[in-house]
């Protein structure tokens, strides 16, 4: 959905949840909508809002949850939030706000969860929010904060990545920032303190240094796992404790195990507020997993989820690196091609690699940097309950650099989708990635895997299909489509479409990465088969 928030919203005065998550809606978000006063839950994250926010805001008083991240808000956040009363979670980090935290946020008694990170909020983080009692995530991550962290009330439950990215902070060394200096002449008891400060930290040092040098020498995934604080991958989303994903998963139980990749377990589990996930825990033992963990934490800080699955949270400490994602009810497109159990028709299937081409062409071409998946095949495709596409796995995937267009890797993706000049060459662009949807694009329509053992080194699924068109293309059509068709399949509309979306499939998988479209005009040209079927 794109466009602005129509004025007329405002005579929908009984609405109660208002959620339009993750699209392009722009402009000022309009002062009508801060007049909805039976509203509950409201959701603008990942869209492209603009201008502050009114006093009037204060006027939504059922108001339970707010998530507007991931916008382009500015101004101060206005004091008129001390009126939400009934204020659960208030999440507006990824924007552009300015000024100081309302000294008056402690009246949002009932406030469980409150996300202000990545903006630029300058001055101190008031004292009255030790009051928040209810208070069990807070993340002030990467602004421009300063002074005395608080000790009181829920501050003693955080973290140091509740306040990483705050140059100017003080207070308790648990939030690993510097200690609040003291004004004043200091008596020679400070003194005495002033010389520990200065001596602990070097025996300190040392210590680390010879606990460093025996881990070495207990093996490579040791060293590995001796991760600092500053080098941990920062995901601006709530942090779930180990002990959290064990009793969501039964302990990481068999009974919950989704699936087993190259380098990871994908568990099912159900946090404590009844929300699914999907666990995805890295095995620390394969070598180059930490970076393959740190990619995929790279990519998920860049992207707003446009048919990606969303990361919810990490958990990260010496013996585990898990990404907590949102679980996907349907499978993968992999289970939904190949199983007995399940079936899906020509408008389906378009309307999924439709989904999965908007994916990649955001990934491509919608931030400076661009990224390459490289590994795209149908297991890395999941689909929810309206079987909408989800492109999962961004563990071998490169960001490239700014106006950079190749870039060299030994990680190659999956046999029968990488590219040619992947294996030959090394060779890593976006236009492999169109490669790989090319095939994928095949293998759809036909129902055949690139590896299928029909193929082999004379003849490929490319040339097998490329042999068969135009005439004979209703040949290589999977038969599962051609049994949902109620009308005589030799029809000339239906037999025109399917010869339009192989010839894609087949522009799209050219040998040569300079003879491949890319990916905004393969999303054009898939639109208008879409709209073309009957």
């Amino acid at each position: 959905i794109s466009g602005s928030i129509p004025n007329c919203i405002q005579n929908l005065s009984s609405l109660q949840k208002f959620l339009i998550s993750s699209n392009n809606m722009t402009s000022v978000i309009p002062s009508s909508l801060w007049g909805l006063q039976e509203l509950i839950f409201l959701n603008l994250s990942l869209n492209s809002f603009n201008g502050g926010l009114p006093l009037e805001i204060g006027k939504m008083r059922a108001i339970v949850s707010i998530d507007l991240s991931w916008n382009r808000l500015t101004g101060a956040i206005p004091s008129s939030i001390k009126e939400f009363e009934s204020l659960a979670s208030l999440n507006l980090s990824r924007n552009l706000f300015q000024g100081s935290i309302p000294q008056l946020i402690d009246h949002l008694k009932g406030l469980d969860f409150l996300y202000l990170s990545y903006n630029e909020l300058s001055g101190m983080i008031p004292e009255s929010m030790e009051g928040l009692a209810h208070l069990q995530t807070l993340n002030l991550s990467f602004n421009k904060l300063s002074g005395e962290i608080p000790n009181g009330g829920p501050f003693g439950n955080f973290s140091a990545l509740s306040f990483i990215g705050n140059e100017a902070l003080c207070g308790n060394a648990i939030f690993q920032v510097p200690r609040c200096k003291v004004n004043g002449m200091k008596s020679s008891r400070d003194k005495w303190l002033h010389i520990l400060y200065i001596i602990v930290p070097i025996v300190s040092a040392i210590l680390l240094v010879l606990i460093i040098c025996l881990l070495r020498k207990r093996g490579n995934t040791s060293r590995k796992a001796l991760v600092l604080m500053e080098n941990l991958p920062r995901i601006d989303h709530p942090m779930i404790s180990y002990r959290e994903l064990c009793l969501a998963t039964n302990n990481f139980s068999e009974s919950n195990l989704l699936g087993v990749g190259s380098f990871s377990s994908v568990y099912k589990g159900t946090l404590a507020n009844g929300i699914d996930i999907a666990v995805k825990v890295l095995n620390l033992h394969i070598e180059g997993v930490l970076k393959s963990f740190d990619t995929e934490c790279d990519v998920f800080r860049m992207i707003r989820p446009r048919n990606l699955v969303r990361v919810i949270s990490t958990c990260t400490n010496a013996n585990l690196r898990a990404l907590v994602l949102q679980y996907v009810p349907c499978g993968s497109l992999e289970k939904w091609l190949y199983s007995n159990n399940y079936n899906l028709d020509l408008h389906q299937r378009v309307k999924i690699m439709v989904d999965v081409a908007t994916a990649i062409e955001y990934l491509h071409h919608g931030q400076s940097k661009p990224i390459v998946h490289c590994d795209l095949k149908p297991s890395n495709i999941l689909l929810n309950e309206d079987l909408v596409a989800q492109v999962c796995d961004f563990g071998i995937a490169k960001i490239l650099a700014e106006n950079k267009l190749e870039t060299q890797t030994r990680t190659l993706g999956t046999i029968g989708y990488i590219a040619p000049e992947y294996g030959s060459e090394g060779k890593v662009s976006t236009k492999g990635d169109v490669y790989s949807f090319g095939i994928l694009l095949l293998e759809v329509i036909t129902g055949k895997k690139p590896t299928d053992e029909m193929f082999n080194a004379d003849v490929s699924l490319r040339q097998w299909v490329g042999a068969a068109i135009p005439e004979r293309v209703l040949d290589i059509v999977d038969s599962k489509i051609l049994c949902t068709k109620h009308e005589d399949p030799t029809l000339s509309k239906f037999h025109s479409i399917v010869l339009l979306i192989v010839e894609l499939g087949l522009e799209c998988s050219k040998d040569l990465p300079e003879e491949r479209m890319d990916m905004k005009t393969v999303v054009v040209k898939l639109n208008k088969i879409k709209l073309s079927l009957p």
